[in-house]
């Protein structure tokens, strides 16, 4: 599988565990408000770098304080914009460098492909950290392992 492929299909993991994290939050009676800080970040953290990408001078609380509504919107709203920007028109050139600054305003230059790269596992990170909150709270987390979107058929076919 080219890159491309490859990306798209990670990023289609990201949307679905993003979903399936937000639905094991609102299983939970009363989840860790810890845990849904730790989900609210994670769209604000993808819409961050999809306007670094874009090179756009977007303003993004990336710890913002949203409710689950609040936040499964901005998740779908990731979903949706990530094969646009990835397929174009027109496609994104995988290797082409861009520059930015991070949160603490150092200058950083990154390839395309190295962000999404970051965006997937990033995400899966702080997905961790919701499963984590949630099962000390004594809930059942999501089981959000790509493996296991594989396995069941939730992801396109490869």
């Amino acid at each position: 599988m080219e890159l491309r492929g490859h990306l798209r299909r990670l990023l289609a993991w990201d949307g679905w565990a993003n979903r399936e994290a937000i639905a094991s939050l609102r299983a939970a009676a009363n989840p860790p408000a810890r845990a849904q800080r730790f989900m609210s970040h994670v769209p604000a953290a993808e819409r961050l770098w999809l306007g670094r990408l874009r090179q756009e001078a977007t303003l993004v609380v990336v710890w913002p304080d949203l409710t689950l509504e609040q936040c499964a919107s901005a998740a779908e709203a990731m979903t949706q914009a990530w094969p646009g920007f990835l397929d174009g028109p027109p496609p994104v050139d995988l290797d082409r460098s861009v520059a930015y600054r991070n949160s603490k305003g150092e200058p950083w230059t990154s390839t395309v492909g190295d962000i999404l790269t970051h965006v997937v596992t990033h995400s899966a990170y702080h997905r961790g950290q919701v499963a984590s909150e949630l099962r000390a709270a004594g809930f059942e987390p999501a089981y959000t392992d790509f493996i296991h979107a594989v396995r069941h058929g939730f992801l396109p076919a490869s």
